[in-house]
C-alpha cells in the first residue's frame, strides 16, 4: 500500500492550541499532511469579514507546525475540487461539523472515490472567534504601540 496523504483544510486565524490539535491529530493518521489554509478572499466570502491574520503570516505559522509536511491555499470552498488538485487519500474536519447536511454529503462523494473523512473533537474552551472577540471587548489600550492597535482595529 502506497502512502497515505491527509489533507486538513482551516482558516488557521489567530493560531491556537485547537488548531495545534487538529494538526497534531490528523499527522497520526497519515503519512504526510497537507494543511490546507483558505486565501484571505475566501474567507471573506465564507465569512463576510476578512482574517485578522493574512495569508502569508497564517501560510508560515502552519508551515512552522512540526506536524505539517507542506501547505496549500484554498481559494475555493468545494472541497472536491481541492481534492482534484492535492489527491489527499483522507481529510480531517473538527467534529462541530459531524451531521451538518454539507459534510453528510461530502462523505457520500468522497466514498465514491476512496478519501476517508475523519472528525475529531472541538476544542469548545477556545477558537479564533473567541479570540477575536475578546480582543474586541479588551479595545485599544493606552500603552499599546501602532501595531497593537492595527490588530485591534481588524
Amino acid at each position: 500500500m502506497g502512502e497515505r496523504l491527509g489533507y486538513a483544510p482551516g482558516v488557521f486565524d489567530l493560531f491556537h492550541v485547537g488548531h495545534l490539535n487538529i494538526l497534531r491529530r490528523a499527522r497520526e493518521h497519515c503519512d504526510r499532511l497537507i494543511a490546507g489554509v483558505c486565501s484571505d478572499e475566501l474567507v471573506v466570502r465564507l465569512k463576510g469579514r476578512p482574517p485578522v491574520v493574512p495569508l502569508a503570516e497564517r501560510l508560515e505559522i502552519v508551515r512552522s507546525v512540526r506536524h505539517v509536511d507542506g501547505t496549500f491555499v484554498a481559494t475555493v470552498d468545494d472541497k472536491i475540487e481541492i481534492w482534484k488538485q492535492v489527491g489527499f487519500d483522507v481529510i480531517f474536519k473538527g467534529d462541530d461539523w459531524l451531521g451538518s447536511p454539507l459534510w453528510t454529503s461530502l462523505e457520500s462523494e468522497f466514498a465514491k472515490i476512496g478519501v476517508d473523512v475523519v472528525y475529531f473533537p472541538y476544542t469548545t474552551h477556545t477558537s479564533s472567534t473567541l479570540l477575536r472577540d475578546a480582543l474586541r471587548h479588551l479595545g485599544p489600550q493606552p500603552d499599546s504601540g501602532p501595531e497593537v492597535r492595527s490588530l485591534q482595529e481588524k
